[in-house]
């Protein structure tokens, strides 16, 4: 029951990797619909979702809470679609969104700028110099994006199980690439047990989402973990009233059975 994430440069050939991926395995394929129901679930606006997971610092910085806010609500969302596994997930950085989420198999494409240029020029209408901007510009947007959230480098080989790069082999031979890959004994040993994990790293994703909902608490610096429906919080918050509103809050959250609060108040724990 793997899910796979496919990432990929601008117009690097992810979507039809993923669609490839995807029939051959008999894995649904989900990607753009994951901002327009957790939109509709969190009665947010699909552009400002988009917004926040495409957007670098600078557009949303002065609202950065507001970023943090709406990742936490893609997040809750995405956790919840890909609990059964069996699912090839496409743009939209998976693999950060699914970073502690267990049988993920993590994918990055990479292709040649000619490669790329062709594909902005077919698609846009583009000349080839507007094809190079909007590809660089693309690209850089990612790196700052990831940085600016995650602290890591977006074209880091080591944050993926498997690199493919298309100039090297073609399309349906990637395709069967990461289909072998999902199917290997060495990653499929990897899944088991684990559905008690999945459901901590959901309950977690959901208090987080929660959290954010609210709009009144400053939670951009709350971690918040869950083992067997214990949920820990740890990090700081604003005041005494803030923590205790945390608190309220989460115990009253299904699949909740204990919180652990390692909650401070702008300096040492209590």
């Amino acid at each position: 029951m793997p899910v796979i994430t496919i990432s990929r440069g601008t117009l690097s050939g992810g979507q039809n990797l993923a669609e490839c991926v995807a029939l051959k395995l008999g894995y649904r394929i989900i990607s753009r619909e994951v901002l327009v129901e957790a939109a509709r679930q969190y009665g947010v606006e699909v552009e400002k979702l988009t917004a926040a997971l495409e957007q670098p610092p600078g557009f949303l910085e002065r609202f950065s809470l507001e970023r943090h806010r709406y990742l936490a609500f893609i997040r809750a969302y995405l956790v919840e679609a890909v609990r059964n596994g069996n699912v090839v997930y496409h743009g939209h950085a998976g693999h950060f969104l699914l970073r502690d989420f267990p049988g993920v198999l993590r994918v990055r494409i990479i292709a040649n700028m000619e490669y790329r240029i062709k594909a902005a020029m077919e698609r846009y209408g583009f000349d080839r110099r507007k094809a190079i901007e909007y590809i660089q510009k693309k690209d850089a947007e990612r790196v700052r994006w990831t940085r600016f959230l995650y602290h890591v480098n977006w074209l880091d080989p080591l944050l993926y199980d498997v690199v493919i790069n298309l100039d090297e082999v073609s399309l349906s031979t990637a395709c069967q690439m990461v289909c072998d890959a999902a199917l290997s004994a060495e990653f499929q040993g990897k899944l088991s047990p684990i559905e008690r994990e999945i459901e901590d790293v959901i309950l977690a994703a959901k208090v987080k989402a929660a959290i954010a909902a609210d709009g009144t608490i400053g939670d951009r610096n709350l971690d918040i973990k869950a083992h067997e429906g214990i949920v820990s919080l740890e990090g700081t918050v604003e005041s005494l009233d803030e923590a205790d509103k945390v608190r309220m809050l989460v115990r009253t959250m299904p699949g909740v059975k204990d919180i652990e609060s390692k909650m401070s108040v702008n300096g040492p724990h209590w």
